[in-house]
Protein backbone atom coordinates (compact mmCIF):
# COMPACT_ATOMS: atom_id res chain seq x y z
CA UNK A 1 0.00 0.00 0.00
CA UNK A 2 0.97 3.55 -0.91
CA UNK A 3 2.42 5.73 2.54
CA UNK A 4 0.90 8.54 3.78
CA UNK A 5 4.20 10.36 3.17
CA UNK A 6 4.54 9.03 -0.81
CA UNK A 7 1.16 10.41 -0.78
CA UNK A 8 2.42 13.87 0.52
CA UNK A 9 5.26 13.79 -2.13
CA UNK A 10 3.00 12.88 -4.65
CA UNK A 11 0.78 15.85 -3.96
CA UNK A 12 3.56 18.12 -3.68
CA UNK A 13 5.07 17.56 -6.91
CA UNK A 14 1.35 16.82 -9.42
CA UNK A 15 0.22 19.55 -7.55
CA UNK A 16 2.64 22.54 -9.44
CA UNK A 17 0.09 21.27 -12.63
CA UNK A 18 -3.33 21.82 -10.82
CA UNK A 19 -4.13 18.03 -11.08
CA UNK A 20 -8.40 17.44 -11.27
CA UNK A 21 -7.56 13.68 -10.14
CA UNK A 22 -4.30 11.67 -9.03
CA UNK A 23 -5.13 8.18 -8.60
CA UNK A 24 -2.96 5.09 -7.47
CA UNK A 25 -3.66 1.54 -9.40
CA UNK A 26 -2.09 -1.59 -9.76
CA UNK A 27 -0.04 -3.63 -6.92
CA UNK A 28 0.52 -0.89 -4.66
CA UNK A 29 -3.62 0.08 -4.69
CA UNK A 30 -4.36 -3.60 -3.79
CA UNK A 31 -0.99 -3.76 -1.20
CA UNK A 32 0.39 -6.32 -3.52
CA UNK A 33 3.20 -4.80 -4.70
CA UNK A 34 7.28 -6.56 -4.08
CA UNK A 35 10.18 -4.76 -4.49
CA UNK A 36 10.56 -5.19 -8.03
CA UNK A 37 6.93 -3.32 -8.60
CA UNK A 38 6.20 -0.06 -10.01
CA UNK A 39 4.00 2.63 -8.81
CA UNK A 40 1.40 2.92 -11.48
CA UNK A 41 -0.69 6.72 -11.39
CA UNK A 42 -3.54 7.94 -12.90
CA UNK A 43 -3.44 11.52 -13.31
CA UNK A 44 -6.40 13.54 -15.37
CA UNK A 45 -5.54 17.30 -15.66
CA UNK A 46 -8.04 20.18 -16.83
CA UNK A 47 -5.48 21.79 -18.76
CA UNK A 48 -3.24 19.36 -21.34
CA UNK A 49 -0.06 18.61 -20.26
CA UNK A 50 2.35 17.99 -22.88
CA UNK A 51 4.84 14.99 -22.76
CA UNK A 52 7.56 16.08 -21.42
CA UNK A 53 6.18 17.56 -18.59
CA UNK A 54 4.57 14.36 -17.74
CA UNK A 55 7.84 12.88 -18.40
CA UNK A 56 9.54 15.27 -16.24
CA UNK A 57 6.62 14.36 -13.27
CA UNK A 58 7.43 10.55 -13.58
CA UNK A 59 11.65 11.27 -12.87
CA UNK A 60 10.81 13.17 -10.71
CA UNK A 61 8.44 11.12 -8.52
CA UNK A 62 10.73 8.17 -8.94
CA UNK A 63 13.69 9.81 -8.01
CA UNK A 64 12.13 11.02 -4.36
CA UNK A 65 10.03 7.89 -3.74
CA UNK A 66 12.32 5.80 -5.00
CA UNK A 67 10.60 3.80 -6.72
CA UNK A 68 10.30 3.40 -10.34
CA UNK A 69 6.73 5.45 -11.23
CA UNK A 70 4.74 4.91 -14.30
CA UNK A 71 2.43 7.92 -15.33
CA UNK A 72 -0.86 7.62 -17.37
CA UNK A 73 -3.99 10.12 -18.17
CA UNK A 74 -7.22 9.15 -19.29
CA UNK A 75 -6.10 10.14 -22.34
CA UNK A 76 -3.02 8.14 -22.96
CA UNK A 77 -4.29 4.83 -21.88
CA UNK A 78 -6.47 2.38 -23.87
CA UNK A 79 -9.81 3.19 -23.12
CA UNK A 80 -10.19 -0.77 -22.77
CA UNK A 81 -7.97 -0.92 -19.57
CA UNK A 82 -9.80 2.27 -18.01
CA UNK A 83 -12.45 -0.35 -16.16
CA UNK A 84 -9.71 -2.17 -14.71
CA UNK A 85 -7.62 0.62 -13.73
CA UNK A 86 -10.78 2.63 -11.64
CA UNK A 87 -11.16 -1.25 -10.44
CA UNK A 88 -8.62 -0.55 -8.26
CA UNK A 89 -8.13 3.06 -8.09
CA UNK A 90 -7.27 4.50 -4.57
CA UNK A 91 -7.53 8.56 -5.07
CA UNK A 92 -4.74 10.48 -3.70
CA UNK A 93 -6.30 14.21 -5.10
Amino acid sequence: MITAQQQQVIREVVGKLNPVMVGVFGSYARNEQTDKSDLDLLIEFDARINLLELIGLEQELSELLGVKVDLVTPRSVSQRLLPYIHKDLVRIV
